[in-house]
């Protein structure tokens, strides 16, 4: 089955890199997009400059409506989500993510931190079903507003899966990690831009209710 990975990015210059490189030396991977949203850094040329084709939109639409632009532009079988933040990201977990889907036991998979930095691994612990890292038969968004939602589509993935029936798989993804809101943009509106993003999943897990 063919795979095309797509990672929604807004102003992760610094972080994208190592996302789209690991990617592309996945050889199960045989499509790279990053959606740029709308972002004000290099986020778009550092992509690119790793192998990554690049989706630019002129302004910032929110998460889900960047992964709704990445679908469309992809033409996998499976559509893998990545996070463009990932620290340590390897080709055994993309691999871990991807088996359960492309050996037909599962419709989705969702990749959960463990045993890396205490503060992801817990807050994926509590809500695994907010976790960015996925992989999903492409047949199972046909339909889905990812767009309505800025920051909930993890949530709205999950809804449908659960409404659809489907088979969804946790997948432990060791020594995986990311970057927190509060690191990239200092305590204060770090915490301001988490609060903004539980909300939009509120949002969205009710337009979907």
């Amino acid at each position: 089955m063919t795979v095309s990975a797509v990672v929604p990015a807004y102003n992760e210059g610094p972080r994208v890199g190592h996302v789209v490189s690991a990617l592309v030396r996945c050889t199960a991977v045989h499509q790279v997009i990053v959606v740029d949203d709308g972002s004000q850094d290099d986020t778009a040329e550092v992509a690119k400059s790793h192998g990554a084709t690049v989706v630019s939109l002129p302004c910032n639409v929110g998460k889900g409506g960047a992964v709704a632009r990445g679908v469309e532009a992809a033409d996998g079988e499976i559509i893998l989500l990545l996070d463009a933040d990932l620290i340590g990201l390897t080709e055994d977990h993309i691999m871990a993510l991807l088996e359960p889907v492309m050996s037909g036991s599962a419709d989705m998979s969702v990749g959960l931190f463990a045993d890396g930095r205490v503060a992801t691994d817990l807050a994926q612990a509590i809500t695994p079903w907010l976790s960015g890292q996925r992989a999903v038969r492409r047949e199972a968004l046909a339909g889905l507003e990812l767009d309505i939602s800025r920051f909930g589509v993890e949530a709205v993935l999950t809804r449908r899966a659960k409404n659809l029936g489907l088979k969804v798989v946790e997948v432990k993804l060791p020594h995986l990690t990311h970057v927190m809101k509060e690191e990239k943009m200092g305590a204060v509106k770090g915490i301001t831009e988490r609060a903004k993003m539980y909300w939009e999943v509120v949002k969205s897990l009710v337009h979907w209710e």
